[in-house]
């Protein structure tokens, strides 16, 4: 009797414990889609002065909204991403196409940020594929988290659009295909660089 009292007692206590204790994992946040609004994003002060006149930034810290281009592209990649590495030379491509059109430089603003990857390994893929755009580290992985945890490369395009916020027009994993083909994408939702 003792026993199946001991018994009884340790299921009561193993079911108290399950009923308090959930066991089914949090919900993961899911990237910003197309049509919602991207997430602020507060990044550090780039240290090469190119940078911030690119970014037309002086001081940091500073909030991804204190970029005044009416697009920003974000690409989200990491240091050992093999997809990653393959597609730097398709995203130079883009900055470099994006740098060379008078309609588009001042209207549109490519970052980097390195998920999991620490100033140096940042620097360290910059100098590698011989980056010109700015890149931020993520070494804890808080910006990574704030846009819903995504596989690498991962390119979101905002569209700072007058009242209305910062608005995602494209969100996906992937390579960017033909950079040119990319920045009719651009300007074909946004009407920023041509017709719309």
């Amino acid at each position: 009797m003792r026993r199946k009292l001991l018994r009884f007692a340790v299921f009561l206590l193993a079911l108290t414990c399950f009923s308090t204790f959930p066991f089914a994992p949090a919900a993961a946040q899911r990237p910003p889609a197309e049509g919602e609004t991207f997430p602020e994003l507060q990044l550090p002060l780039p240290q090469k002065v190119e940078e911030r006149e690119y970014l037309k930034i002086e001081s940091g810290p500073f909030r991804l909204s204190q970029i005044k281009t009416d697009i920003v592209i974000v690409e989200v990649f990491s240091m050992y991403c093999p997809h990653c590495q393959r597609e730097a030379p398709n995203v130079n491509a883009l900055f470099k196409a994006l740098s060379n059109r008078k309609e588009l430089k001042n209207r549109v603003t490519l970052i980097g940020i390195g998920a999991g990857n620490t100033p140096y390994e940042v620097n360290a893929f910059r100098n590698l594929y011989k980056i010109q755009y700015p890149l931020f580290p993520d070494g804890d992985l808080g910006l990574h988290k704030k846009l819903g945890e995504v596989n690498t490369p991962y390119f979101f395009v905002v569209w700072n659009k007058p009242n209305a916020g910062r608005r995602v027009v494209y969100s996906k994993v992937g390579s960017i295909g033909d950079p040119n083909a990319f920045i009719q994408m651009i300007s074909s939702k946004t009407g920023v660089g041509g017709r719309k």
